[in-house]
C-alpha cells in the first residue's frame, strides 16, 4: 500500500475495521439474526422483563428455528451446519437484545441439542435434533443441583437400573426453558459413574415448577427440574459418553456463545451511552462535549471491540477445530466481566436515566449478573486458567 493510499474513513461503530474479517456469508447471517430481534424482540423485551414472563416463547422458538438459529454450528439433521463465527454472531445480535432470548437459544442448541448430537445414538438424533432444530420442541440440560453448581462431581441425582430400565431421583435448579422444554437431557450419577439421559418431560414423576421472584433475566423461563422415580427405558441413556467431560465439554460449547453474547450487551449499551451523551445537554453544551465522558466512552470502546476481537479469534479457532476449554474460560472470564463494567459506566452517563426501562442499560447489567455466575463463575474460570498457567490444582 502507498503512502498515497486513501484510507477508508473511520468508522464509530466499527473502529478496529473488524467487519473486513467478515465474509459475505457471515455478514448475511449476523443481518439476519439483527432484523429479526429488532423485529420480535426489542419492541416487546422491556415489557417482559417487567412482567417477569416470556409469554411468546413456543411461538419464539420456531421463528428461530425457521431462521437457522437453533443448533445452528451442528450439521445434519435438519441444522444448519454454521460455522462457529457465524453461530457467535448470532448470540452477540441475540443477546444484544436480551440475554433471556441469547440462553433460550444457547440452551436449545450448544446444551441439549449439542449433548444429543455428539453423544446421542442415532435413534435419539432422528428423534429429537429435527425437530428441535426447527423449534418444534425445546430442550432443557440438568446439570446444576440446588446444593451443587460449581462441583458437579458432587451431583445427587441418581439413576438407577431395574431390569433394563432406568429409574432417575433427584433435582435440578437454575434450568433455562425447564418447565417448557419437551425434552431434558439430564446428568445423574450411576453405579458406572455420571450418565446423560434424554428424559421426554411428560414422563411420569417428572415436573419442572418455574422459578419467581428473579430480578436478573426476567424474560426468560427458569425452572427448577424434579425427577421422582422417573421410569424411562434403556435406550433413553446417551450412549457415546460416561464421566463428567460429557457434561463439561458441553458446557465449553456453550459457553464459546457467551463470549459473544455479553458483548452484544456491552454494544448496546455503549450505543446507547454515546447516543445519549451527544443529545443530552448540561451547562450549556452536550454530555459527550466533556472531557469525563469522552474518556469513559473511549475506554468502553476498547474494552468493547477488544472483547469482540477476542471472541473473534476464538471462533477461528473453534473452527480449526483448536479451540481449548482454558481458551473458552480466557474469553468468558474476561468478556463477561468486561461487558458488565461497559453497561455500569453507560448507566454513569445516562445518569438518573440510567435505571430506567426506557432505556436497555440496567435490563442488561441485571442481565449480566447472572451471565457472570453461570456456566462457570469468574472464581471456577480463575481456577482454570491458574491450574493451566502454573500446573498446579487449587479447585480443592
Amino acid at each position: 500500500m502507498s503512502m498515497s493510499a486513501k484510507l477508508p474513513p473511520f468508522d464509530p461503530a466499527d473502529p478496529l475495521g473488524l467487519d473486513d474479517l467478515l465474509e459475505p456469508e457471515d455478514l448475511a447471517v449476523r443481518d439476519t439474526v439483527r432484523g429479526w430481534a429488532a423485529d420480535r424482540v426489542l419492541p416487546y423485551v422491556a415489557e417482559w422483563y417487567e412482567s417477569g414472563e416470556l409469554p411468546q416463547i413456543r411461538e419464539l422458538a420456531r421463528e428461530l428455528g425457521a431462521i437457522g438459529a437453533l443448533g445452528m454450528s451442528l450439521d445434519g439433521y435438519g441444522c444448519a451446519g454454521a460455522s462457529a463465527v457465524q453461530y457467535g454472531l448470532a448470540c452477540l445480535e441475540l443477546e444484544a437484545a436480551d440475554s433471556g432470548i441469547r440462553s433460550l437459544v444457547s440452551v436449545q442448541g450448544s446444551l441439549a441439542m449439542y449433548a444429543i448430537h455428539r453423544y446421542g445414538s442415532e435413534e435419539q438424533k432422528r428423534a429429537w435434533l429435527p425437530r428441535m432444530a426447527a423449534g418444534e420442541v425445546i430442550g432443557c440440560f440438568g446439570l446444576t443441583e440446588p446444593d451443587h453448581g460449581s462441583d458437579p462431581a458432587a451431583m445427587r441425582t441418581y439413576a438407577k437400573k431395574d431390569g433394563t430400565d432406568w429409574v432417575l431421583n433427584g433435582r435440578k435448579m437454575w434450568i433455562t426453558n425447564g418447565s417448557v422444554a419437551g425434552v431434558a437431557v439430564v446428568w445423574a450419577q450411576t453405579d458406572e459413574g455420571i450418565r446423560g439421559f434424554a428424559v421426554p418431560t411428560d414422563t411420569p414423576g417428572f415436573s419442572a415448577p418455574e422459578i419467581k421472584h428473579k430480578w436478573s433475566l426476567r424474560a426468560s423461563v427458569t425452572s427448577e427440574l424434579v425427577l421422582d422415580d422417573v421410569r424411562l427405558p434403556a435406550d433413553a441413556v446417551l450412549p457415546g459418553v460416561t464421566g463428567l467431560r460429557g457434561p463439561l465439554s458441553c458446557l465449553s460449547h456453550a459457553r464459546y456463545g457467551i463470549v459473544w453474547g455479553a458483548m452484544g450487551a456491552a454494544r448496546t449499551c455503549f450505543e446507547t451511552a454515546v447516543d445519549y451523551a451527544k443529545s443530552r445537554e448540561q451547562f450549556g453544551r452536550p454530555l459527550g462535549g466533556f472531557q469525563l465522558t469522552q474518556a469513559k466512552l473511549a475506554d468502553m470502546a476498547v474494552e468493547l471491540h477488544k472483547g469482540i476481537l477476542l471472541a473473534h479469534h476464538l471462533g477461528r479457532r473453534m473452527d480449526a477445530g483448536r479451540l481449548r476449554p482454558e481458551q473458552v474460560s480466557f474469553g468468558k472470564l474476561n468478556n463477561v466481566r468486561e461487558a458488565i463494567d461497559i453497561c455500569r459506566t453507560a448507566r454513569t452517563i445516562l445518569g438518573a436515566n440510567g435505571i430506567s426501562l426506557e432505556y436497555p442499560v440496567m435490563r442488561h447489567a441485571t442481565n449480566l449478573e447472572s451471565v457472570l455466575t453461570y456456566e462457570g463463575t469468574v472464581e471456577m474460570h480463575q481456577l482454570v486458567l491458574g491450574k493451566a498457567l502454573t500446573g498446579l490444582d487449587a479447585f480443592r
